[in-house]
């Protein structure tokens, strides 16, 4: 018995059940929502109306000091009052921001009885900009692949509230990182292929190969964290959370579950291709047996290889650019730069992953032949 007999609902039932899940997550609390470093304060965004660098000292490319802004409110109950905001410079170029006039900066108004007694400014407000990227990138995606675009528009809300709302939360209040990057892994991409395919044999056969690639970056990534002595520390902002009251957190489980977490995507995406590759040949020639359909799977597998494995490679490396700049202009010894925590991780980051991709393809190969070639007079329609 068939839990979707009709075409049509099976490839509309995963948006239904998506949408659902989006407004689930929506309205779905944290529970951290409490837990405001200032209560007493207020978060807006504000013109800067004039500046005042005269307590700034400059050492040759580092400034420190402070740098006082006349700023004007944009929001909230405090919107038009003029006020003087404080920006402190700590003389590092990668946390340091500087204002001019026509700014618009995101501020904290710290007030009491209505009152304002203090503003320090945040940084540069940049949430339209970055609307307006979104917006485009939307429109873009919905111009060039129509409904299937709203479809993965739809799968990167989802992937981003299950990860805000689901993954971190659980994170922090001390699940196993490996069991909750499995789980919400697993329901991703069971909701992102469903996406593509609806609820059939497709996506059974590019769910199931995904996912043992997946347990197997997995499993080599528990290992060989192990085996490297990498602790969770080396992921950047990860310190402050012991000290900040979360001591309990294993921040090397939590590493170990980004590596899989983060190949996750391209072990789909590789999935998915091999899966529609032995679906069209099964298509178009229904009696092929089942390891026909497998070995054109496979055949699939070891052309995308060839340019998926460099995938990962690139997309990680390209936030190292200048510490391997750094590590050549010292004239550092290959055998240090190897042996740095820092690239350890992440070469763990992108050996592992490809390991993932490598390892998709026959697994993948081998579901879609199993679940999608004819035998004994079983077709795939029925």
């Amino acid at each position: 018995m068939k839990l979707f007999p009709n075409v049509s609902i099976r490839y509309q039932a995963p948006i239904w059940v998506c949408l659902a899940l989006i407004v689930v997550l929506l309205i779905l609390p944290t529970g951290f929502e409490g837990n405001l470093v200032f209560q007493e304060s207020d978060i807006r965004p504000a013109l800067v109306l004039s500046t005042d660098e005269s307590s700034i000292v400059d050492t040759g490319l580092v400034r420190s000091g402070e740098q006082r802004c006349q700023v004007k409110i944009l929001s909230g109950a405090f919107q038009g009052q003029v006020a003087e905001g404080r920006n402190m410079l700590n003389g590092s170029l990668e946390q340091d921001k500087l204002f001019s006039t026509g700014d618009k900066a995101l501020v904290r108004i710290n007030f009491l009885d209505g009152e304002i007694l203090n503003i320090s400014m945040i940084d540069h407000y940049r949430a339209p900009w970055e609307l307006l990227l979104a917006a485009l990138f939307v429109l873009l995606l919905v111009a060039f692949a129509g409904w299937t675009g709203l479809r993965a528009v739809l799968s990167f809300i989802l992937s981003v509230l299950m990860i805000w709302k689901v993954l971190v939360p659980l994170y922090l209040k001390g699940w196993n990182p490996i069991w909750v990057g499995l789980g919400i892994t697993l329901a991703l991409t069971v909701l992102i292929v469903s996406l593509v395919y609806g609820f059939d044999r497709r996506c059974a056969a590019a769910v199931s190969g995904s996912f043992l690639g997946v347990l197997v970056t997995c499993v080599m990534g528990v290992v060989f964290t192990n085996f490297f002595q990498i602790h969770g520390a080396v992921m950047s902002y990860s310190e402050s959370l012991l000290y900040a009251g979360y001591q309990y957190l294993n921040l090397t489980q939590i590493f170990m579950a980004s590596i899989f977490i983060g190949a996750s995507g391209a072990v789909m995406d590789l999935s998915v291709d091999i899966t529609s590759a032995v679906y069209e040949v099964v298509q178009n020639q229904p009696a092929l047996s089942r390891k026909e359909a497998i070995r054109s799977g496979l055949n699939v597998g070891r052309a995308a290889m060839g340019t998926m494995t460099t995938t990962l490679l690139l997309a990680y490396s390209g936030g190292y650019v200048a510490l391997l700049m750094v590590f050549m202009a010292q004239g550092t010894p290959l055998t240090n730069v190897l042996n740095y925590k820092y690239v350890a991780a992440e070469l763990l980051h992108t050996v592992i992953g490809s390991f993932g991709l490598v390892t998709v393809a026959p697994f993948t190969a081998l579901c879609a032949g199993m679940f999608l070639a004819s035998y004994d007079g079983f077709s795939l329609n029925q």
